[in-house]
Parts: C-alpha cells; structure tokens; sequence
C-alpha cells in the first residue's frame, strides 16, 4: 500500500506525465478557446505559474541562469514558426501584391526601432547601446504569438489583407532586425576595443548576411521544390506524405546559411516561400504546414509555461515605474503609432490598417534577441533588460490574447464574413495544429 508520508515521485515520471498533459493541452486547447476571448499563451503562462509556485519545484527557470540553453531554445521555435508562416502563404509572391509586407518593414520597424531606442536612453536612461539593444529586440512582431492573427493552412482560403500583412511581417522581421542587434554588439565591442565598426557592419552584417540569406534561403527552397515535386514520380518526396520534410527543410536552410555567416531566420522564410512556389496548390504543403504546427505549438507551451515559471521566480523585479510606463507605451503608442505611419497610403479600410498597427505583437523573437545580445556583449544591469521585455512580452500577451478573437470576429463580419457560420473555417490559429 502506498504510504503517502513517504511518497517520492522519480523526477523523470513526473516529467513524463507532465509532457502528457501538455501534449494533450495542445491538441484540446484551442478547441476549448475557439470563441472565448482568452489565448492558448496565456493559458500555458497561468500553468507555469501554477507549477513552479509549488514549494517543492526548487528549480527557477530564469534566462541570466540560463543564457545559452534560453538563446538556443528560443531560436528552435522561431525557425519552425518562420517555416510555418512561409509555407501558408496563398499570395503570389510580387512587389505590388506585397505592398503591406514592405511598408511594414521599411517604414514601421525602422521607426519603432528608433522609437524604442529614444524611450530607453531618454526615458529609462539605458546607456544608448543597450538601448539600441532594447528596440532592436522589441520592435519584430512575432511569428510564433502571432499565429492568432496570421492566415490559416495552405488554400484555407483566409488570407484577408490583415491576415496577410500580419504574417508576412512577421516572417521577414525577424530577419531583418538582426543587422540592428549586431549594430549594438559592434558598438559594444568598439567602445571597449575602439576599433571600428561601420564598414565591417556595413558589408557584413547589412550587405552579405541579408542578401546571402535570401539567396541561400532561395536555392535550398528551390533544391528541396525539385526533390519534392519534380524528380522522376517513384522518388519525389511528395509520395511519402510525411510532413517531417519541413522539419528537415528548416534544419537544412537554417544550419547551411548559417555555416556562412549569413541570417537563417531570413533564410528559413524564404526557403518555406520558395518551397511553396514550386507547386502551390499541391496537396503535400497541408501535412508540411501540419507537421510544423505542431512542432511549433508545442515548443511554444513549453516555453511559455517557463516564461511563466520565471515571472513568480522574481524576473520582474528590477522593473522601475519608469521601466514599467516605458513598457505600456512601447506597446500601446509605439506600434500602433508607427504602424498607422507605414499604412499612409495604403488603399484598406480604417478598420484593417488599425487591426494591422495595433496587433504588433511581442513574443518569442524578442526573448531570442535579447539572449543573443547578452550572450556576445558585456552588458551590465542584464537583470533589468530580462525585465523589461518581460514585461512587454506579458503585456502583449494579455493584451492582444483578450483581444484577438473580438476584434478578428468583428473584422471577419465587416468584410461580409460570418464566424458563426456552421461551414465557416475557424479563425486563424486555432484551426488544426497552430500556435
């Protein structure tokens, strides 16, 4: 008979069984939240808040503790969502058709970046390195929380210009905002060097790593389009059906460009646009969309349920009333502002370019980039940084989790859609596998 007094679970069953119900969270939850304004993430944030308040879980899972583990983690999950993102994209790709795509990346990021880096050194009074850090982690929006507001699975046929804009933004920033977060480590590394740095950053970080990246990212979605859909028909890989070719395509695009120096997350997206391009209306791009959602979902619950472990383990206690109001209008002003400035112009409705500025949301890629900025610069005070975009990063999360499905639901019914239609395809992100 089992003596309770006495009872000692071995670590690794309880982590077993704990996976299990995650697992199971995964497949369930988004059916329980179809129409409730509530999000998986804040869901999975409340559970690893719930877990590690336990006097018995000693171990706090806060990023400084650590840092290679919180860097290589996040970057998992932001290469599986950028290939997801890619790969169920219905639009042709063409400079006119992606007009929202390009103002929200050569006008709002730019501008959101700057903003950011003007609230950290005026306001927050960062040194302007690190607050140039701040704002380049910050201002990408983010391709794994931002599944609620992307387009559905290949051919869903749910690609509205919101949806659109919101996925594709997503996929390309958080590449391009990379030559922002090495122009902060180089500026750290010369004021403790002095050497220079301008034409090193310029030619390598801006010019090589971006166009190699979209090159690299080019020929591997081109290589793995031909070994998929055109080699001779008893070979292709489409006949296996089995979705882990996207999974192997990330692994590959990532890890080849990389090896060259150039910016794999940039590569990935244009690897799954590519890949896409080369038969588009096949089949076999749902059970890769699939496999990655998958993958990407559950990654995401269990980072999220140790983000929510590190906010009761004391991550934002550094935070100031100043950090704590810059937060609120980073979130609040800083996008939507910026945002509504790259949208000037464009021929859309005021409810969708709203809709596009405001959900501007912060997640994984900003824990990512904090991490790598960390990791390859000294920086001091790295407590209060972990703080602040954990906040900002919580913030969105409830924010834009309460928000997301009124707002969505409201948009779907001014274009002449009914959410509630007994044959209407559930909204983005919570059809089928997504985050």
């Amino acid at each position: 008979m089992l003596d309770i007094s006495e009872w000692t679970p071995d670590p690794y069953i309880v982590v077993l069984t704990g996976m299990g119900f995650l697992i199971a969270l995964v497949a369930w939850l988004p059916l329980a939240l179809k129409r409730l304004p509530l999000s998986l993430p804040i869901v999975c944030i409340g559970i690893g808040m719930a877990i590690f308040s336990v006097p018995q879980v000693t171990d706090r899972p806060l990023p400084l503790a650590y840092p290679e583990i919180t860097e290589r983690f996040t970057e998992f999950v932001v290469i599986i969502a950028l290939m997801g993102a890619g790969l169920k994209l219905d639009r042709v790709f063409s400079w006119r058709r992606w007009s929202v795509t390009w103002r929200l990346l050569a006008v709002t990021m730019p501008l959101s970046i700057g903003a950011i880096t003007l609230v950290g050194g005026w306001w927050m009074g960062l040194p302007w390195i690190i607050a140039l850090l701040l704002g380049a982690a910050l201002a990408p929006t983010d391709p794994v929380l931002a599944a609620d507001v992307q387009v559905g699975p290949p051919r869903s046929g749910e690609e509205d210009e919101v949806r659109f804009g919101l996925t594709s933004e997503a996929g390309f920033n958080d590449g391009l905002a990379f030559p922002f977060v090495n122009l902060a480590v180089a500026l750290g590394l010369a004021a403790s060097t002095g050497e220079p740095w301008a034409l090193k950053w310029i030619t390598h970080s801006v010019v090589w790593e971006i166009g190699a990246g979209v090159v690299g990212g080019w020929l591997i979605g081109r290589a793995f389009g031909w070994l998929t859909f055109h080699i001779p028909a008893d070979t292709k890989l489409a006949k296996t059906g089995d979705g882990l070719i996207a999974i192997a395509a990330t692994f590959v695009s990532y890890g080849l460009t990389e090896m060259i120096q150039c910016y794999g997350f940039l590569a990935v997206f244009v690897t799954a646009l590519t890949h896409r391009r080369a038969q588009r209306d096949h089949d076999f791009h749902r059970e890769m969309h699939d496999m990655t959602e998958q993958i990407e979902r559950l990654a995401m619950m269990l980072l999220l349920v140790l983000f929510g472990g590190a906010l009761v383990s004391g991550l934002l206690a550094p935070l100031t009333w100043a950090d704590a109001l810059a937060a609120v209008v980073i979130l609040l002003v800083v996008r939507p502002v910026t945002g509504l400035i790259g949208l000037l112009g464009l021929k859309a409705s005021w409810s969708e370019k709203l809709t596009l500025a405001f959900f501007g949301i912060r997640g994984v890629g900003s824990f990512y980039y904090l991490a790598y900025g960390l990791n390859h610069m000294e920086v001091e005070g790295g407590e209060r940084l972990w703080a602040i975009v954990g906040l900002v990063v919580l913030m969105s999360v409830l924010l834009h989790g309460l928000t997301v499905t009124p707002i969505m639901r409201t948009l779907d019914r001014l274009q002449g859609r009914d959410p509630d239609a007994d044959d209407a395809t559930p909204p983005p992100g919570l059809q089928g596998p997504a985050a």
